[in-house]
């Protein structure tokens, strides 16, 4: 019985949502991207973070695909429920760069030969993450 209802619902859950706006395609565009890892293993996925992603991610600041990319964490500790380890924001050049399709994949392969070595490195940061969430961002103005 539950298993209908979810289905139902998740079958107009589409219909029912009120419409938004897209975002401005001039203005750059925010995302951040938050990881939270298995208890003792934030070090590591921070090791194979900068190791394997971060270059990926300056590369395309040096295309101008992005305009700017900085990790943080947090200084003290929260519930675990709420609990993240890092959080990578990054600034595309606008909602077009951040959303159109990109050939990521022979970025990886000029910047890591090693293909073997690298995919096996990436599986395992995201083998030791608990959780991994994006929120995408839209400011605000306040008078």
């Amino acid at each position: 019985m539950k298993l209908r209802f979810l289905l139902l619902l998740l079958t107009l859950l589409p219909v029912s949502l009120p419409a938004q706006s897209a975002p401005e395609t001039g203005k750059p565009f925010v995302v951040e991207y938050y990881y939270k890892a298995k208890w003792g293993y934030a070090d590591e996925f921070l090791q194979l973070f900068k190791k394997n992603h971060y270059p990926l991610l300056k590369k395309q600041v040096e295309m101008g695909r992005m305009l700017k990319v900085w990790m943080d964490q947090p200084r003290y500790h929260t519930t675990e429920d709420g609990r993240w380890d890092y959080r990578v924001t990054i600034v595309f050049k606008n909602s077009a760069a951040a959303n159109e399709p990109f050939d990521e994949e022979s970025l990886k392969k000029q910047l890591y030969p090693d293909q073997a070595a690298y995919q096996k490195e990436e599986q395992r940061r995201f083998a030791i993450l608990d959780g991994h969430w994006d929120v995408p961002i839209k400011s605000v103005d306040l008078p």
